[in-house]
């Protein structure tokens, strides 16, 4: 079939589904400004990997972390939600789909007026602390860093390390965030999954049990993915024009 059969065939799909689940990566924030940082010039191949453990012990690295968070700080601040994110929050508010599971930690999703967002990598959007669980907006806290050059201490606790409030390598998901999602997916009868690589578990295991479960997987991506094999769809525009393009063929089967 062509590019424009499949996405009316997605559409249709879609209209005629009683659980939709949508499920993103950083390809959807790409077309907002924000870089994958595993590309070439990225922030992770300019800098090395800080791991939890790491943080927790180290005050070193606890500053060369807050080094990294606040050049990428300057990324997700200027950025705003693209043509993409507005599709899928319009299709949350039409009750067209149930909600976003996300591994991006940008905030995008809900700025662009998703309510029900599953951030199964946390936001960068905001700071914890690591030893109240006291949580903070990120801005104040990312402006003092760059001001002193110190790493901020907890408002509340005055002691307490804080991190952003995301998964760093070697942190566990939150189990709480994984099992809603596994939820929402082990009842979903279609999963549009955005912009994701699906190589990274438990992630990319997501889109896999909704097709175990008896539903249907479309994947849009414009490389391939781990999960193409399995796919019932696999759309390669780019993201903001074909899910548009969707939204746009609804409205002939709604």
């Amino acid at each position: 079939m062509s590019e424009a059969d499949d996405i009316a065939q997605v559409a249709k799909w879609l209209a005629a589904s009683k659980s939709t689940v949508l499920f993103t990566g950083a390809g959807i924030s790409t077309e907002s400004g924000i870089p994958d940082f595993r590309s070439p010039g990225g922030v992770w191949t300019r800098y090395r990997t800080i791991y939890y453990d790491e943080f927790c012990r180290s005050a070193s690295a606890r500053r060369e972390y807050w080094e990294q968070k606040a050049e990428a700080h300057t990324e997700f601040a200027a950025a705003a939600p693209n043509a993409g994110h507005q599709v899928l929050a319009d299709w949350e508010t039409r009750q067209i789909a149930r909600g976003v599971i996300t591994q991006n930690i940008d905030g995008l999703h809900q700025i662009a007026g998703n309510q029900n967002v599953l951030e199964l990598h946390g936001t960068a959007r905001a700071a914890t602390c690591l030893d109240c669980s006291a949580r903070f907006d990120i801005e104040p806290l990312v402006a003092e860093f760059r001001a002193s050059g110190q790493v901020p201490l907890c408002p509340q606790c005055e002691t307490g390390r804080l991190k952003h409030a995301t998964v760093s390598f070697g942190q566990m998901l939150p189990t709480d965030v994984l099992e809603k999602a596994y939820d929402w997916c082990g009842e979903a009868e279609l999963i549009l999954a955005i912009g994701s690589s699906l190589i990274v578990t438990p992630a990319a295991d997501l889109p896999v049990y909704v097709k175990r479960s008896g539903g249907r997987i479309v994947i849009l991506n414009r490389d391939e993915t781990g999960l193409d094999n399995i796919a019932d769809v696999k759309l390669t525009g780019g993201i903001g024009a074909t899910l548009s393009a969707i939204n746009a063929a609804l409205a002939g089967v709604i």
